[in-house]
């Protein structure tokens, strides 16, 4: 046992020794081989006892190409701030340094001084704004246009019955306007020089006669229906007389002198209308109170244009010895029609109707204006359709219709 115990002892010794000779030999040669780059130059190694120099490759790594060197830091560079203000900040008040004296100044008065000399010139092309406008303040009533004249569903004087005015509809639904004629140049010439024949139909109760060329004495009893008496001719051919065709102006006039008015009770038991109307026309109803007729009534002054009701307010009711007038004039329209449109067509000429009374103008209006949705609207008043004088009565009257120019009390300009 001793003998073995001695014999691992001394194994154990050896190899001990052994081991740790190996173990720093192997350290040493680890120790060599190792690669310590140097910073001033080349890599050296050594090797099992002898040295091998390497260079470093020229660039990044691989994989690194798009390596950029940061840049760096520039130099910083102080610069001391201007003196004054901003640009911007003219004349305000400054912050004042400890070290720099203040300086006193009169009230708004700024430190810095302005520059000598006028001021540069304004660019000329620049307009001025337009002056101000106060649009509250309310403009004179003087410079605007009169309101339009108020319709009325029934006159305040006389009215017909609803069975002459259903019977009057029903009998202009079966007659139709007739169509414009052309007239003879004697028929022509004979209407421009006044020679007019008055036509009495059957509701007429009384007497109409031919004073001379162009006047015409009627006369009516009392309680006489409403009737309407027809120039024989149309004061306005619409096939001779027509703007759009002459390219000239028309005018039509006539006159009528009330000689005499029934009076019933402080009111007129009787009165005269003028006017014009288109043919075929319900002779036992006043004109303008049916299609194709205007007229001015005498027993309340209104007008009444194809209104079957009330007529519009227009001026004094008449009185006997008035001597009072209504004209049209006919025009080329401020917008005339192209010329591939035909004069047949619906285009119309420019209607203006005039009134006189003991031969003053006392007003008027334009066909076109001031038609209310229910009315006949103006078909036969526009200038299209040939137009005749139309002189109504009811009660007891008398009165002269003058067609001739120099017995009118009217002077024509």
């Amino acid at each position: 046992m001793g003998l073995f115990k001695s014999f691992r002892a001394n194994h154990s010794d050896t190899a001990g020794v052994s081991s740790a000779k190996d173990d720093a030999q192997v350290a040493s040669q680890h120790t060599a081989n190792t690669f310590e780059p140097s910073s001033a130059g080349p890599a050296s190694i050594q090797l099992y006892g002898s040295a091998v120099t390497y260079a470093p490759p020229p660039g990044p790594p691989p994989g690194r190409s798009g390596y950029i060197r940061p840049p760096e830091e520039p130099q910083r560079i102080e610069y001391d701030p201007p003196r004054g203000p901003p640009p911007h900040r003219q004349g305000l008040p400054t912050q004042q340094d400890e070290h720099t004296p203040t300086q006193e100044h009169a009230p708004g008065q700024s430190e810095y001084a302005s520059p000598d000399g006028s001021p540069p010139p304004r660019n000329q092309a620049v307009e001025d704004p337009p002056p101000y406008h106060d649009w509250t303040v309310v403009p004179d009533n003087a410079l605007l246009p009169p309101p339009p004249s108020l319709g009325y569903d029934t006159s305040p004087f006389n009215n017909a019955t609803p069975f002459a005015a259903d019977r009057a509809y029903e009998w202009c639904n079966r007659n139709p306007l007739i169509t414009p004629h052309q007239p003879t140049p004697a028929q022509h010439a004979s209407v421009n020089k006044g020679d007019i024949m008055l036509v009495k139909p059957q509701e007429y109760h009384g007497k109409l006669d031919r004073v001379r060329i162009g006047t015409w004495k009627g006369s009516t009893r009392a309680g006489s229906d409403d009737s309407c008496l027809i120039s024989s001719m149309p004061l306005y051919f619409a096939f001779l007389d027509s703007p759009l065709k002459t390219h000239r102006s028309k005018t039509i006039y006539f006159e009528v002198k009330i000689r005499s008015l029934g009076r019933t009770h402080n009111s007129n038991e009787g009165s005269v209308a003028l006017g014009y109307c288109a043919v075929p026309y319900p002779t036992w109803r006043l004109p303008g109170w049916e299609r194709g007729s205007l007229a001015v009534h005498g027993d309340d002054g209104r007008r009444y244009v194809n209104d079957n009701r009330g007529g519009k307010d227009f001026t004094s009711a008449f009185q006997v010895g008035d001597t009072v007038g209504l004209g049209m004039s006919f025009s080329f329209p401020e917008s005339p029609p192209e010329y591939s449109v035909s004069t047949q067509s619906n285009v119309a000429a420019e209607a203006e109707v005039f009134f006189t009374k003991n031969g003053r103008l006392e007003g008027g209006w334009n066909v076109m204006e001031q038609l209310d949705a229910d009315d006949l609207g103006i078909r036969g008043l526009d200038g299209t359709f040939d137009l005749y004088a139309a002189c109504g009565s009811f009660g007891r009257v008398e009165f002269d219709c003058v067609f001739t120019r120099r017995d009118w009390l009217w002077l024509p300009s």
